[in-house]
């Protein structure tokens, strides 16, 4: 979006398995409801990111973090005009798992207990993790990860619910969650679906909302998404992704992967095919925007006091941040 202020970079680095990475300033943009099969740490820099969580609004500042667990529906957008930036780290649940059993008290599935939590130290933190991605630098990276998160499960982590004794009504919800992934290209009407599962329309509605928080067709496009990056990361073309997952075309794919995952499927795959690279960041048009080390203290807001800056205009210390002794 030339002009708008608007960038973003999603990549993954290898030394870093089981996490994918985030550099972000939006102004309009707007998450459409989906879900992640990884946790969500998004450290908020400047501005306020709103996102629907669990039937309730979620407000979250600079200076604070929003928390997602695995397979939650959610969305995103601007609370203020001028938007929000913020860096966000993706570490899968056998990433947390092995942090939390190394270093928390947490027992079962560990997660989040509450979508926000109130932490500069954290979310400096976060953008040291993103730094030490950039410049390379492994030892610091997982280092500081393995802080961040296990300071989030001290404050914040707690054991997620196992899943519930499957009823009639979520027999039926997973039952066409399995049709609709075997034919993700050409899904079948909601009437015939329902017909097909010997339920009505409406009931199949109840159903699959209590079972997986969204409508069929929502959880649906959001599946393809996941399935498009997929194919994205095997070195699929964004026009061949769209086709195979049941998109219409190429801009089809494209609006509604930027709506999930933040960047265009172009500027996804050239990042995603040079893991550990550090590349220039892309716009949400898919444009050089800027190189990676300019997101570091292009701007300071704050949202009450004094200004705080998360990221140093030098290169940071990859030791714990001063003025914490432990995480």
């Amino acid at each position: 979006m030339a002009g708008s202020g608007e960038r973003a970079r999603h990549w993954r680095y290898a030394e870093l398995p089981g996490v994918d990475l985030l550099r972000a300033r939006y102004i309009r943009k707007t998450f459409a409801r989906h879900t992640h099969e990884n946790f969500v740490i998004a450290a908020i820099a400047d501005g306020v990111e709103v996102f629907h969580h669990q039937g309730a609004d979620v407000s979250v500042g600079a200076g604070a973090l929003a928390l997602v667990n695995p397979d939650t529906p959610h969305t995103g957008r601007a609370g203020v005009p001028e938007g929000w930036r913020y860096g966000a780290v993706y570490p899968s649940p056998e990433v947390v798992a092995r942090i939390a059993a190394e270093t928390s008290t947490v027992r079962g599935t560990p997660g989040f207990a509450a979508p926000m939590v109130d932490d500069p130290y954290t979310v400096r933190l976060v953008h040291q993790v993103l730094r030490a991605a950039e410049e390379g630098n492994a030892l610091a990276a997982d280092t500081l990860l393995s802080v961040a998160v296990t300071r989030l499960l001290r404050l914040n982590g707690g054991t997620l619910p196992e899943r519930r004794a499957r009823s009639a009504g979520s027999g039926v919800a997973a039952r066409a969650r399995a049709v609709l992934e075997e034919r993700m290209a050409a899904p079948p009407s909601l009437e015939r679906l329902a017909t097909d599962l010997g339920t009505s329309r409406f009931a199949l509605l109840r159903a699959f909302r209590d079972a997986y928080g969204m409508p069929p067709h929502t959880w649906l496009t959001d599946a393809r998404v996941r399935r498009a990056r997929l194919l994205l990361d095997a070195g699929t073309s964004p026009a061949e992704a769209a086709a195979l997952v049941g998109f219409t075309d190429q801009p089809h794919l494209n609006r509604h992967f930027t709506r999930i995952v933040g960047v265009p499927p172009g500027a996804y795959q050239r990042e995603h095919g040079n893991v550990g690279g550090r590349n220039n960041v892309q716009d949400p048009a898919g444009r050089a925007a800027v190189a990676s080390g300019a997101w570091h203290s292009d701007r300071q807001h704050s949202r009450t006091g004094p200004q705080r800056t998360w990221e140093s205009r030098t290169a940071p210390s990859y030791g714990t941040p001063s003025g914490s002794a432990s995480p």
